[in-house]
């Protein structure tokens, strides 16, 4: 018997604890609840808590983000979420037909995703990108010729992470973290006329082996093609189950998911993202 996309639907839940040691009283930034855009398909309320209890303020950044501040008090700072989310149980949609838009005739609001930015420097790789994807037809292969391109040359590797590492290190190291795939696609892409934004969340191993690397936040883009934004991922290559939205933005610097403005020493960082049966 087929089955139908309805049996197909699972539940997920997702949610993390963070600890920080405080050394001082500190400001902090965190975009730690899942996106608006997810809203609907929540089945339990999504609630930063925080120990000790403290006064939150929420905001929308100008990106779409649900975002919260809060001031913390010197100590031991504790941020958790658990919640569960409805999730159709089918791998990321693809778009082979999917055409690439002149820019010309691109919506206002895909502009700022064609430009440089602090990760994803367009000016240097413009002429790279170019000669490397230029004989490519527009559109969506092209977009998959990038995705192949980082996802054959890029070995991974959390040894190779730093904080400054921008997509022109990437692409002249070879070698990154889930990001750093994702910020060298997004450059490429914006190099060739094709919006793109970064994109962060939740990804269990949802229909893959499980992975014995302990779970955290994971980071895709999304690509501007025939007229709505699609899912794409350097780094795994493949469509995957169970993307749950946090943040978008120009790059990582849009979309960390914590800024403390000071010195703030993690102790503790546990994600989850499990299928269950019921919420």
């Amino acid at each position: 018997m087929r089955m139908s996309e309805n049996d197909l639907r699972m539940y997920i839940r997702v949610g993390y604890e963070i600890v920080f040691d405080l050394p001082t009283s500190t400001p902090m930034m965190a975009l730690l609840h899942t996106h608006p855009d997810v809203q609907c398909l929540l089945r339990r309320p999504d609630v930063l808590r925080i120990e000790p209890n403290l006064a939150v303020h929420e905001f929308i950044d100008s990106f779409g983000n649900r975002c919260a501040r809060f001031l913390a008090p010197a100590g031991r700072l504790c941020l958790t979420a658990d919640t569960v989310v409805e999730d159709d149980g089918l791998p990321s949609p693809t778009a082979e037909e999917a055409p690439q838009h002149a820019v010309a005739e691109l919506p206002d609001d895909c502009l700022p995703f064609l430009l440089a930015s602090r990760y994803c420097e367009v000016d240097r790789l413009g002429d790279i990108a170019w000669e490397l994807f230029g004989e490519i037809a527009p559109g969506w292969g092209r977009v998959q010729a990038i995705c192949d391109w980082v996802h054959h040359h890029v070995v991974f590797g959390y040894e190779h992470a730093r904080p400054t590492k921008t997509a022109y290190d990437v692409y002249t190291e070879r070698n990154g973290v889930c990001r750093d795939y994702q910020h060298l696609a997004i450059a490429f892409c914006r190099c060739l006329n094709i919006p793109a934004r970064y994109a962060t969340g939740y990804l269990g191993d949802h229909g893959v082996p499980v992975s014995d690397t302990p779970m955290d936040f994971s980071a895709w883009f999304e690509a501007y093609l025939g007229g709505q934004w699609w899912t794409c991922d350097a780094r795994y290559n493949v469509p995957r189950i169970g993307h749950v939205l946090m943040a978008r933005g120009r790059d990582a610097t849009d979309c960390a998911l914590t800024t403390p403005f000071g010195t703030a020493n993690l102790e503790k960082f546990v994600v989850w993202s499990d299928r269950v049966d019921s919420y």
